[in-house]
């Protein structure tokens, strides 16, 4: 068995039932599905059940204890020689796995990830969303990108790792946020070799509303500030930037207070975004929502990095103690 699958389910059988369905197509063969229901009060059991003539698929139900154990838990019982974990809010073109084993054949690569698009069928509010994940404007274009500020890390919607590397590091820590580039710290530390492989890309449909899409961004800042505690290394400026962001809007709003020339840089910023978005999603809707994504998706993280920073640096609590509310439900 070249490849195993392993997807985490918590509470989404519709989702797990549209990635399935996308893996029937692969043009490559040589494949298992894991899929591990993470304590699900909504299991995906019956959906699993429908692709079993159709896919080498298997089905476990566990206890919660978080993605990160949960795709431990997959590759403990996974045949692969390389072990692929995804979210189960994706989808994959038929290509992907041909592209996956392109790439390895062209050059051996320990671990690898790709990066993620927004389908056609996505709602306006998810191609937003996707844009503020993904546009060099937003993120520095370390997810993916082809233009980027960091090196890339594999993040665990769409990572890759030999079967053998994942078992000497010990998978995926406790860690409940930032988990997947814990683990892409460790590989890098560990001296194996990763690379981003362009065209293994999914579809990636994150939040459907933007409440829901603050509070993850949120928790991804909390998540920086808690790498930055294990790895000091490990922070750069582009983690920094939308805590800068955050601060600059709340005094250019205050500074507008007797000066409204001061809300020129905020209106820049809306400009250049709703531009590049409008033109990459061929939408002027989009384009619109993409521009309360990208503040949502600066501001939501920048907040939870400085909240965290306080709490963490400042205060000196520990992970569990300060954000016991945020990650450990």
């Amino acid at each position: 068995m070249e490849y195993s699958l392993i997807i985490p389910v918590y509470n989404r059988p519709d989702e797990v039932d549209e990635l399935l369905e996308s893996l029937t197509r692969q043009t490559y063969p040589d494949f298992e599905v894991v899929v591990v229901e993470d304590g699900s009060a909504l299991p995906c059991a019956d959906v699993v059940a429908k692709y079993a003539s159709r896919l080498d698929i298997h089905y476990y139900n566990k206890e919660n204890s978080g993605p990160g154990q949960t795709r431990n838990y997959g590759a403990e019982r996974a045949q692969g020689r390389y072990l692929i974990v995804l979210d189960s809010d994706c989808l994959l073109p038929p290509g992907y796995l041909q592209a996956v084993d392109d790439e390895l054949h062209r050059s051996p690569a320990d671990a690898f990830g790709g990066p993620d698009h927004a389908h056609a069928s996505f709602t306006r509010v998810q191609k937003a969303i996707n844009y503020a994940m993904t546009s060099f404007f937003t993120t520095g274009g370390i997810r993916g990108g082809k233009k980027k500020m960091d090196k890339f890390y594999p993040r665990s919607f769409n990572m890759g790792v030999r079967a053998e590397v994942y078992r000497a590091l010990g998978g995926f820590s406790r860690m409940r946020f930032g988990e997947d580039i814990d683990f892409s710290i460790r590989i890098f530390k560990g001296g194996y070799r990763c690379r981003l492989f362009p065209e293994a890309w999914v579809w990636h449909k994150r939040r459907t509303d933007m409440r829901k899409f603050f509070k993850q961004v949120h928790n991804f800042g909390i998540a920086r500030v808690n790498l930055y505690k294990k790895y000091p290394e490990s922070l750069k400026l582009v983690h920094l930037l939308p805590a800068v962001f955050t601060v600059g809007v709340v005094v250019l709003l205050l500074a507008s207070l007797w000066c409204v020339w001061a809300l020129l840089p905020l209106a820049l910023f809306v400009v250049v975004i709703f531009l590049d978005a409008a033109f990459r999603c061929h939408s002027v809707s989009v384009g619109l929502l993409a521009v309360a994504a990208a503040f949502i998706q600066l501001t939501g993280y920048g907040s939870g990095f400085l909240r965290a920073w306080w709490q963490r640096c400042v205060l000196g609590r520990g992970e569990f103690e300060a954000f016991k509310r945020n990650f450990y439900k």
